[in-house]
């Protein structure tokens, strides 16, 4: 619960800093929220085994398919040498779009932080699938499969 209050401190601060000629829009619509999410089983990414994550965002998406904010989640998972693994991504948002079901997309630039003391991975593409109990992740190649929210919420309005 701590990791959850955390990402949405982040979040708090990160709409503050959105530039005014998005959020200024009547027009544009707020993605945000911290939740807390399970992956199903045989989920991975870059050979780490995954099981949930943490996600906290504040985005702005305009009709006109521009979009401001920022994306960060910490995928939770196993190493190959067994040992717990964080995978942290933070991503800056450039586009978006509100579908009619109430669903949000939007993608952006990411750095990815394996955790184990590699590099980051930097300028990684990344497409973000948001609902009120769900959420999508595409990092460069790799999709993953649905989160399901269990703790936090995500909000589109």
């Amino acid at each position: 619960m701590m990791r959850l209050a955390l990402v949405l401190t982040t979040i708090l601060g990160v709409g503050f800093m959105a530039p005014a000629h998005v959020v200024a829009q009547d027009d544009a619509t707020g993605v945000t929220g911290a939740a807390e999410a399970t992956l199903p089983r045989g989920a991975t990414f870059n050979g780490v085994a995954l099981s949930g994550l943490t996600v906290g965002q504040g985005i702005f998406v305009a009709r006109d398919g521009s979009a401001t904010g920022n994306f960060q989640a910490v995928l939770r998972g196993i190493s190959l040498l067994g040992t717990p693994q964080s995978v942290t991504v933070e991503g800056e948002i450039q586009n978006g779009f509100v579908r009619a079901d109430g669903t949000a997309s939007f993608n952006g630039t990411a750095t990815v932080e394996m955790g184990d003391g590699t590099l980051p991975l930097l300028e990684v593409p990344i497409t973000v699938t948001a609902s009120t109990g769900s959420l999508g992740l595409i990092l460069g190649a790799t999709e993953l499969p649905t989160a399901t929210l269990t703790a936090g919420s995500i909000t589109i309005e």
